[in-house]
This record gives structure tokens, sequence and C-alpha cells, in this order.
């Protein structure tokens, strides 16, 4: 009689179902490559060109979440710090004259 693990990833794997996951996608992995060979090969010479185009792309994205350059509330060194919604400073004092 063969000794069952009865926990652990490896009992999993080594079960029915698991066997024929296994073999599903092996099958499935060796057709998608084979169908998609000539696609990635065909796409490598201009990959670096994609990256270096998607840089801008990237960045336009990115400064969209915080607003763009002038979005920078909460971030130290701002003038935003300590300011009313009139614009004068309440009980920031930097060392200066007050008005």
């Amino acid at each position: 009689m063969a000794e069952r693990h009865s926990n652990g990833i490896l009992s999993g794997l080594f079960s029915r179902s698991g066997l024929v996951l296994a073999g599903f996608l092996g099958v499935a992995g060796y057709f998608l490559w084979t169908e998609h060979q000539a696609h990635v090969a065909s796409a490598l010479p201009y990959l670096p060109w994609l990256l270096i185009l998607l840089c801008p792309l990237m960045h336009l994205f990115m400064h969209h979440g915080h607003g763009g350059h002038g979005g920078h509330e909460g971030h130290e060194g701002h003038q935003s710090e300590g300011k009313a919604e009139g614009g004068r400073d309440e009980g920031n004092n930097r060392g200066g004259p007050s008005a």
C-alpha cells in the first residue's frame, strides 16, 4: 500500500487531478509555443525600440496619478506647508518677519 502525503503542496501535485492539470498545462504550453514562436521571433528586433517609445507614455500615466507637476501636496519643502486657504501663513514662523 502506497503511503499518501496528507499535507503540503506536493500532495496536490501528485494527486490524480494534479497530474491531469500538469499534463494539460504541458500540452497547452507546447502548442502555445509552437504556434506563436514565429511571432515572438519577428518581434525581438523591435523590442528595444518599443521599450524606448514606452517611456514617454509611462511618464504621462505616472504623472496623471497625482495631478501633474503641480500636485505635490504633502511633500516636504513646498510652499503649501502651513498655509491657510487665503494664502497667509498661520503659525509657521521660520524666523522671518510676519506681515
